[in-house]
């Protein structure tokens, strides 16, 4: 329940951490206001009035009716003399609250009967004194018994918190500009894409983070460059060697070593195309919108169809983007892979909100459950006798990932609905 109420973003939470203490002290500070400031004030100015009241009283009593109207202007007061009445007659209106309460109090001293009404406060406060057979009744002006200080004070409460709401909304959010920002370069980096140096802008500790990543980042982009550069290099200067091999062979008379070392050469000439077509993984591409059906497509279009049947399930069209010639690349690796083991393939397009899918189900022997992550190691294969003739030279499944992975999505392996192996490739849209 509680998770449900907080805000999930920092700033939410933020302005919580502000804002609930400066609300927890107004109520505080409303509470003891009310039942100590507003409880003395209400009960001073009710006992005023009423000894005000009770000098009206007295002067009544002594026969000074005049003298009486003429003060009780002074005191801010209407009075009026009824004879031959009593206060029975009235209805009982009696109000609540503490300055009804407080006026109550104040008008039992006087020791006779009494009639109180606060209702209309705006109009004044209607007070009536039984004095033998006359009422005297009295309308006090509102601003002797209220004071209208006190709930200014307590608006100007809420209101000053309100202001600091907005203030603190305004700042935090600035501040957290950084973060967002952050959080966006971090995202693209973390697809493959080449994300800028972010600006260390901000806090202490935001400054330090952004140094951090953009040091990450250089790293990770001089190892990625360095790896790139010694395979490409590797790659190069075992092709002279085994170019002079190849003329050498062709001098031998000896039929069955000329054949032996030609099927190594080949073996070694395999292995050096799949590591070239790693290095062409890591180069740069731009990214462009691209339609996954028209690259599953492209892809299948040029295989047999009566040693491999395959079949494309198509619901909807799938729009991304990315890279055009890696994704295609990667998807053929795939294929290639089913093509190789099976002789049936099903393709399956699966999109939501976030992701698309890609299923492919064959009908192969598939792979066991334990080697799943080995498959994507390089150079591991499970053919024992590693026979690089066949193709397998253990980076079809690996540069596969790497290229999914570069593009923010991932490769799972699992049971086939065919009877082979499943491989589900997802990619962010």
């Amino acid at each position: 329940m509680i998770r449900k109420i907080i805000p999930s973003t920092l700033i939410g939470r933020s302005i919580i951490i502000i804002f609930v203490p400066i609300i927890i002290l107004v109520i505080l500070t409303v509470l003891v206001f009310y039942q100590t400031s507003w409880n003395i004030i209400s009960k001073r100015l009710a006992e005023s009035v009423v000894a005000d009241v009770n000098v009206l009283v007295k002067l009544i009593d002594n026969d000074l009716n005049e003298f009486a109207m003429e003060s009780s202007k002074d005191f801010k007061m209407d009075l009026k003399i009824t004879k031959d009445e009593i206060i029975n007659s009235f209805n009982r209106n009696i109000n609540r609250g503490i300055l009804s309460k407080r006026l109550k109090q104040a008008l039992e001293n006087l020791n006779r009967p009494f009639y109180y009404d606060i209702s209309n406060l705006e109009e004044g406060v209607i007070i009536m004194i039984q004095l033998d057979n006359t009422v005297l009744s009295i309308n006090v002006d509102k601003d002797r018994l209220y004071s209208e200080t006190a709930f200014v004070f307590l608006l100007w409460m809420i209101f000053a918190s309100l202001i600091l709401l907005f203030m603190s909304y305004f700042l935090m959010n600035k501040q957290l500009k950084p973060l967002k920002r952050l959080a966006i370069i971090a995202e693209t980096f973390g697809r493959g894409l080449d994300a800028p140096e972010i600006k260390s802008v901000g806090a202490y500790e935001i400054r330090r983070t952004s140094q951090a990543f953009n040091q990450m980042r250089t790293r990770i982009k001089r190892f990625l460059k360095q790896r790139t550069e010694m395979l490409a290099g590797v790659s190069h200067d075992l092709r002279t060697p085994l170019t002079r091999m190849k003329l050498q062979i062709s001098l031998i008379n000896e039929e069955k070593a000329k054949k032996e070392l030609e099927i190594d050469i080949n073996e070694m000439t395999a292995m050096l195309d799949s590591y070239v077509s790693f290095v062409k993984s890591e180069s740069p591409e731009p990214i462009e919108n691209i339609i996954i059906n028209e690259i599953i497509y492209d892809c299948t279009k040029n295989y047999n169809q009566k040693k491999c049947s395959i079949n494309i399930n198509e619901n909807k069209k799938i729009k991304t983007s990315g890279r055009p010639v890696q994704l295609k690349r990667a998807f053929q690796n795939i294929i290639d892979n089913c093509i190789r083991y099976s002789n049936k393939i099903e393709i399956n397009f699966i999109k939501n909100d976030q992701n698309c899918y890609v299923e492919f189900n064959d009908n192969g022997p598939g792979i066991p459950v334990k080697n799943y992550e080995d498959v994507f190691k390089p150079f591991f294969t499970l053919d024992p006798s590693r026979n690089k003739l066949k193709g397998e030279s253990g980076l079809g499944l690996t540069i596969a990932r790497d290229i999914i992975r570069s593009h923010g999505g991932d490769i799972k392996l699992n049971k086939s609905t065919l009877g082979g192996l499943q491989l589900r490739v997802s990619l962010p849209i």
